[in-house]
């Protein structure tokens, strides 16, 4: 959507369009009620600022719409094509690394009690795994702020898929 119809739009079609980013009720209507928007780069600044920091209650909720890293996501609505788009990259071709990132997000979930969370876009496999295997050695108060950074990026990062100039 062009950032003018964005402008534009009702509350509820800015909400729309907002949400699949991060279904963040607070961050949703925060940007939605500050528009218009001089500029792409305005609308992320503020976006990124009303994400910093999303609460420990905004990040649980968050937190229950996203898949697990390696798996892709079933739904047919739009945070779950972003999701996909994200995690292209990391396709069943290598049964190993498949199997390492399964395991790893068993490891993980069993520790912290919640999906592993990682902004997947531009990252290969490896990578991921590398970052989930040094996370599974954080204390949950190490993991909090790292796992609302992470949401904030994938918020971003949709949000500028989402809006162009």
């Amino acid at each position: 959507m062009k950032l003018a119809a964005f402008n534009a739009a009702s509350a509820a079609q800015a909400g729309a369009i907002l949400r699949p980013c991060v279904d963040v009720r607070r961050w949703v209507e925060e940007i939605a009620g500050a528009r218009p928007f001089a500029s792409e780069q305005h609308l992320l600044d503020f976006a990124r600022h009303a994400a910093d920091p999303f609460t420990p209650e905004e990040v649980e909720a968050a937190l229950a719409h996203h898949p697990r890293i390696g798996e892709s996501p079933t739904a047919r609505t739009a945070e779950a094509a972003m999701s996909r788009s994200e995690q292209a990259g990391l396709g069943p071709a290598d049964a190993t690394l498949a199997a390492a990132l399964a395991d790893g997000n068993r490891a993980y979930e069993d520790k912290f009690g919640r999906v592993f969370l990682i902004r997947a876009a531009g990252r290969t496999g490896e990578e991921i795994l590398t970052v989930l295997r040094e996370r599974l050695a954080h204390t949950p108060e190490q993991e909090e702020p790292i796992i609302a950074a992470q949401l904030r990026d994938i918020a971003l990062l949709r949000l500028q898929g989402a809006i162009s100039p």
